[in-house]
């Protein structure tokens, strides 16, 4: 009687182990992991686009001892950060388009009265000698580098997910366990003509 107690017991283990090897192998975890991976890469992008806005007060006060009555433009840049920081986000935002299209929104009229903050810097040849105003912009310009190559990890990471949940098995896998996590939406372009190479005049 215990033989074939033990016998079960044993046939039983092995058979959950065979099925935990065949579900760990055929890609069940392949769509949360892949969800968690576009969420990692959205948590980067904000995590840029923090450290743009952290710069912005250091570099409008250092122009605006140099261009005192550049106002307008200082103002500018003020209420797009302003208005950047005010939309709060996190990774419930992937699943809500609407909301991300707003905050790419923000975050172009900021970048927008940034463009025009170091078109006036151009006017004032001391405020472009001035170190701390190189240190800022060196600084502002590689976050942008930044924020782009953030962009693309997300872009990527979206993309390598709404593959999954769309091709078998994952498409399976979704219909069956995961039908929860959506289609997620990915960057679009929401500036005006940002499919025409901007023109440069001296």
């Amino acid at each position: 009687m215990n033989v074939r107690l033990n016998y079960r017991s044993s046939l039983h283990v092995a058979a959950l182990m065979l099925l935990t090897s065949l579900l760990a192998g055929c890609g069940i975890n392949t769509i949360p992991t892949l969800d968690e991976q576009a969420k990692a890469a959205w948590g980067q992008v904000q995590n840029q686009y923090q450290r743009r806005a952290d710069l912005i007060p250091n570099l409008v006060e250092t122009v605006k001892g140099y261009a005192k009555h550049e106002q307008d433009t200082l103002t500018a840049v003020i209420e797009a950060r302003a208005k950047a920081t005010s939309i709060q986000v996190d990774a419930s935002t992937l699943d809500n388009p609407e909301k991300l299209k707003q905050f790419q929104q923000a975050q172009d009229q900021l970048t927008g009265a940034l463009s025009r903050l170091m078109v006036v810097s151009e006017r004032y040849p001391d405020l472009k000698a001035n170190q701390n105003f190189l240190a800022l912009q060196s600084q502002l310009e590689g976050t942008e580098n930044r924020i782009a190559v953030a962009r693309r990890d997300f872009i990527l990471a979206v993309q390598k997910y709404n593959t999954e949940i769309r091709t078998f098995p994952g498409r399976l896998w979704h219909s069956v366990m995961y039908s929860d996590l959506p289609i997620r939406e990915t960057f679009e372009a929401t500036s005006p003509d940002a499919d025409k190479a901007p023109q440069v005049k001296f």
